[in-house]
């Protein structure tokens, strides 16, 4: 089941989210002692085209690929960056076209085993395959309260969908036909108002499978988390929330 093909569900997720993906692009210029773009990159999984357009700072050419029509017509367009329809595991691209594929939050509802046949086919060698997530560490900076309300009342509302959990380790990539060179963990602080954090816990899988799928009306969530969230802030108009971001850096084998 793809949670992000409503039509409801893109716009909540292209206004709910923010554009964290250039402090990971940055970390790959570093890691990859980048000096001049690369000729082309694939971004899959591209949803509405933060992670595309970011890409674009270390690519002459982008392309961004997702399951999602409805999430591809709300994607910014950009010179050297163009879009298409297409699942992960079936890539319609020729043998050995790109340098790089990255991957933002997006391995972990995959079908990895024909995911990663896809990515190695496309890539050239020696390719780089680097996928990276953005999660919420339910941290509040000025109430620690708010992360026992996030499991104890947000995810008993809204329990996770079904899903893979991201975690990939060396013995993992012996079976894709990549080699394994690195995993990291970066951190940042991003700032909400109750608005802006109502719209972004709005556009999680979680609340798209209640609303979408589910028996949840979306108004009554928005003012379940509303008022659910406004007394944790206190009088701050914005608070602070910790996430973290790892990322994993795969190479094609020879």
């Amino acid at each position: 089941m793809n949670f992000f093909s409503p039509k409801s569900a893109a716009r909540r997720y292209r206004e709910g989210r923010f554009y964290f993906h250039p402090i990971i692009i940055e970390r790959i210029r570093e890691f990859l002692s980048l000096n001049e773009p690369l000729s082309i990159a694939l971004d899959v999984g591209c949803g509405t085209g933060l992670s595309t357009i970011a890409l674009n700072e270390i690519a002459s050419r982008v392309v961004g690929v997702d399951a999602s029509l409805e999430m591809l017509a709300l994607a910014d367009k950009e010179p050297h960056v163009e879009y298409g329809v297409a699942r992960a595991e079936e890539l319609p691209f020729k043998d050995g076209v790109f340098e790089m594929i990255t991957l933002a939050q997006a391995l972990h509802w995959l079908d990895k085993a024909r995911f990663f046949a896809e990515a190695r086919r496309v890539l050239r060698s020696p390719g780089w395959i680097i996928f990276y997530d953005h999660y919420f560490s339910y941290e509040m900076k000025d109430n620690p309260e708010f992360k026992s309300w996030f499991r104890e009342n947000y995810l008993k509302r809204f329990p996770p969908p079904p899903r893979s959990r991201l975690n990939f380790t060396p013995e993992d990539a012996g079976e894709t036909g990549f080699q394994f060179i690195a995993q990291e963990t970066l951190q940042n602080n991003l700032s909400f108002t109750v608005e802006g954090l109502v719209n972004y816990l709005l556009s999680h899988s979680n609340v798209i499978a209640a609303v979408e799928f589910g028996c949840e009306e979306i108004d009554e969530a928005r003012r379940w988390l509303t008022e659910s969230i406004k007394p944790l802030f206190g009088d701050f108009e914005e608070a602070s929330f910790l996430f973290n971001s790892p990322l994993w850096f795969l190479q094609k084998s020879a």
